[in-house]
């Protein structure tokens, strides 16, 4: 499957080691969220200069790779040097979590984000390995040799100091250093990024980033420190589709997103968020606007299931099937039930209020 970026760049995503390109660079590791500490990891194998690179998938001759559905082909350049290596971001699905427990698992970044957020990096191929009894049945040896040798001719890996392999997690950083070393292939281990001094656990340690302390942290609400922990805004992608209409009623009319299934929701309640509407002709998100977010089951009016909405300030177009960018910036209060829909609708009239002071200057 060929990812395309905004800016014409891509991704090949593949779950087949025989459909990847290579010989590549890879940095290994599960990277939901593609936080700051994943792009730590990340950056040692990525090319030295993007405009090279962007030149060189832009020009030359061409080679047909069919993609991992075989739906379709895709134009690869065939005039890359000999000596180009791929950089390269190797993942497992699904999950190791959902594998073992048999759970369906909530992303910081499903699929169509995470391949967004690599190919923003400068990352040309991600590589998802079936996580099944062959691959957990591999020693830390023959993953090296079959997976990462003979099947990605691997020139260079790079993983966190924490990252571990092979049949019942045996292989260690360490051990895929030592293992890679008779391949000559270099291993860099990257140190894991913590939040700083002032963040210490029981331990006396200073906490390192991780996506399930991230988890925890949109759990409560705390934006800015979730926002500060990934390098970015979390955002909820989403079509906009026919709500109830009921904030129209009360002069508050809000655009209902559908989001994918497997994307992590933060704590419920009202959010301070920037929005970008997605222009489906160019492809690129345009109308950059200022708004509150609502994540809850409407108590108020007797709502059953979870919505995700969202009011935007002075904006007057039809949203319907337009696809919108929600960065959630503030949490502004819990969800609550009103006794009513005048009540509710003061409480709206506030948080919009608050919103607007929280982002000052820049209305």
């Amino acid at each position: 499957m060929l990812n395309l970026s905004q800016n014409g760049c891509s991704v090949w995503v593949t779950s087949s080691t025989e459909l990847a390109l290579t010989p590549t660079c890879l940095a290994l590791g599960k990277f939901d969220g593609v936080h700051r500490g994943h792009k730590r990891v990340i950056e040692p194998i990525l090319p030295t200069s993007q405009n090279e690179i962007r030149g060189e998938w832009q020009s030359g001759g061409k080679k047909e790779i069919s993609n991992i559905y075989g739906e379709s082909t895709f134009t690869a350049n065939s005039s890359l040097p000999s000596s180009h290596t791929y950089s390269t971001v190797v993942t497992f699905n699904p999950h190791p979590q959902e594998y073992f427990t048999g759970k369906p698992r909530a992303w910081l970044t499903p699929m169509e984000e995470k391949i967004e957020q690599l190919r923003s990096l400068g990352v040309e191929q991600l590589v998802m390995l079936p996580f099944d009894k062959i691959l957990c049945a591999l020693s830390p040896e023959d993953f090296v040799e079959r997976i990462l040798v003979e099947q990605l001719q691997a020139a260079r890996i790079s993983v966190g100091e924490d990252f571990r392999f092979g049949s019942r997690r045996r292989g260690t950083a360490q051990d895929l250093q030592f293992i890679a070393a008779r391949y000559n292939i270099p291993v860099n281990i990257i140190s894991l990024e913590t939040q700083g001094s002032t963040q210490i656990d029981n331990s006396g340690k200073e906490e390192r980033i991780s996506t399930s302390l991230i988890r925890e942290i949109l759990a409560t609400g705390n934006m800015e420190k979730a926002n500060e922990l990934l390098g970015r805004s979390y955002a909820l992608i989403g079509k906009v589709v026919t709500g109830e209409q009921i904030g129209r009623t009360i002069g508050f009319p809000t655009a209902n997103l559908q989001i994918p299934k497997d994307k992590f929701l933060p704590r419920k309640g009202v959010y301070a968020v920037r929005v970008s509407i997605l222009n489906d002709v160019s492809n690129k998100y345009e109308y950059h606007c200022l708004g509150v977010m609502n994540i809850g089951s409407r108590p108020t009016v007797n709502g059953a299931n979870l919505s995700v909405e969202v009011h935007l300030f002075d904006w007057a177009g039809d949203l319907y099937e337009r696809t919108l960018k929600v960065r959630m910036e503030k949490f502004l209060r819990p969800e609550q039930k009103f006794s009513g829909l005048e009540a509710l609708k003061n409480q709206i009239k506030q948080d919009c209020i608050n919103a607007k002071i929280f982002f000052g200057s820049e209305l």
